[in-house]
């Protein structure tokens, strides 16, 4: 199924609208993908992973305890497939997009983790996604509490002092208490992921000065969460700026402005406003 603009904007459109228990994972990554990738065979991309779950499953069919069903997709996926992370171009965007990812078998954190819950959940086996400080995670339920993986190191378990130590380097308060590792190891919603894959990619494309991908980006990420987000309204406003869309630019500055008018950085975005429509009064 290959989908044209006019077609992925329904389908974008159709994604926001959808209450967040509706929202799939797997199609919106596919969605994403098919901005960067117009022509991409979306049943090709389906068809590559129900592949990958059949052999999985074949290793399966004796097995009953879930850790042991872990232990074999992670041995499969990482091992046999061959998945890894891309240590060698970390911030390749390919490495966010989840076809790439299937033919190159090179992912990063987030990317490698939706793979990782994708065919463990065909396993039956309930992973959900965990927005850690910095590296994404996957996280399984079971009966003993929860175990915490990194498919980023070929799904290794986290024991609660590495990450305790992971996560201290983003807070500057002192130890982690245990409610605070409790709220970080939440799991997270497919359309919580699928804002974070976008966000990664306007960063990465943003310190390329790929200006015309970042504000695809940031677009997708005000359709994804129905402009809930007063940030992106903002980032979006300066990077129409950078592409050249003054009136745009200046739309988006000014809806910020009403949310926030107090906002710390709100003088700044009122002389973009000014500086941005001076030459255009000054024509008139």
């Amino acid at each position: 199924m290959n989908l044209d603009l006019t077609d992925r904007l329904l389908h974008w459109a159709e994604l926001r609208d959808r209450n967040d228990a509706d929202v799939g994972l797997l199609d919106g990554a596919l969605l994403i993908a098919a901005d960067e990738y117009p022509g991409l065979d979306q049943h090709a991309c389906r068809g590559q992973l129900a592949e990958l779950a059949a052999i999985i499953a074949g290793r399966m069919e004796d097995l009953s305890e879930p850790l042991e069903r872990l232990r074999v997709l992670n041995r499969m996926v990482f091992q046999e497939f061959g998945f890894q992370g891309n240590e060698a171009d970390y911030y390749d965007p390919r490495n966010s997009y989840l076809n790439e990812v299937l033919d190159r078998r090179l992912g990063n954190p987030i990317s490698l983790a939706l793979l990782h819950i994708e065919l463990g959940n065909r396993m039956g086996l309930g992973l959900e996604g965990v927005s850690f400080p910095g590296h994404f995670l996957v996280r399984l339920p079971t009966e003993d509490g929860l175990l915490v993986l990194d498919p980023y190191n070929r799904g290794r378990s986290l024991s609660l002092d590495e990450l305790r130590e992971r996560a201290a380097s983003h807070f500057q308060n002192g130890p982690i208490s245990d409610e605070q590792m409790t709220r970080l190891l939440e799991p997270s919603d497919a359309r919580s992921i699928l804002g974070r894959i976008l966000r990664n990619l306007k960063q990465l494309y943003y310190e390329r000065k790929d200006y015309e991908r970042a504000l695809r980006c940031a677009d997708r990420l005000i359709t994804l969460n129905d402009d809930r987000d007063t940030l992106e309204r903002r980032d979006r406003g300066n990077l129409y700026q950078l592409v050249g869309h003054a009136e745009a630019a200046i739309a988006d500055w000014r809806t910020y402005l009403e949310r926030q008018p107090q906002g710390e950085d709100a003088d700044s975005v009122r002389q973009s406003i000014i500086a941005a429509a001076g030459p255009k009064r000054r024509l008139n």
